[in-house]
């Protein structure tokens, strides 16, 4: 049995928000928590709340979609919803896991919930048989036992990985590690640190603490790193 994920609507039309919530009651491993009808009431639930999924309207007043898009710091994983379909190729660069165009038959609209959930198994079942990382170290491949690693600092093009035993300096940028590290272990907390988020010691409200090393938080990741600490 699936788990039910938590998804909103943010669309400017009233119309839409009835034909989306109406197929999302019709599947019941969907919840729908919030309903907004610009990129401001996204922006406003969002900081305060996590989802799972977004459905969302490209043409909006004030912010468009793809605006909010470039604007979160971490969006959930989205669904366009639109009359137009000139931004598909863009909107993919985003994290966009299909886009739907209006008007949206149920039918289409199944196939991509069964996408999104597809991507959300397939990513668990990654998760689960992660253990260890391979990264290049003067020259050769070595690889760093994950429940090892504590934090990883950017130093130019490669990245200092502090573990329980000792620091490696790694031919690899932060951006290419965050992809390799299970999203459930860690987190980037600021453009050059992550953290194992079961490492952390103390958290104050710039800083966090990992075995005496007082690590900056983003600002932009200070309110992700709140919910992933409460759970």
């Amino acid at each position: 049995m699936r788990d039910t994920k938590r998804c909103i609507i943010i669309d400017d039309e009233p119309a839409a928000h009835y034909v989306l919530a109406n197929y999302i009651k019709q599947n019941p491993q969907l919840e729908l928590v919030f309903q907004g009808y610009n990129g401001i009431e996204a922006m406003n639930f969002l900081r305060e709340n996590t989802v799972d999924l977004m459905f969302l309207d490209i043409n909006m007043p004030e912010i468009s979609g793809m605006e909010l898009l470039k604007i979160l710091p971490n969006p959930p994983k989205t669904i366009l919803t639109t009359a137009y379909s000139e931004f598909a190729l863009e909107s993919y660069d985003y994290g966009v896991i299909d886009y739907l165009l209006k008007p949206i038959y149920f039918p289409r609209f199944l196939k991509a919930i069964d996408r999104f959930f597809s991507m959300d198994t397939t990513k668990a079942k990654e998760e689960e048989i992660i253990n260890s990382v391979s990264v290049k170290v003067d020259g050769y491949f070595i690889d760093i036992e994950l429940d090892q690693l504590l934090f990883a600092q950017s130093f130019g093009n490669y990245v200092k990985l502090h573990t329980a035993k000792r620091t490696y300096l790694a031919s690899i940028t932060t951006t290419e590690l965050e992809k390799c590290l299970p999203e459930k272990n860690f987190m980037r907390i600021h453009k050059s640190y992550i953290v194992a988020l079961d490492k952390i010691e103390e958290t104050e409200k710039d800083f966090v603490v990992i075995k005496q090393e007082k690590l900056p938080i983003g600002i932009t990741y200070k309110r992700e790193l709140s919910d992933r600490l409460k759970k």
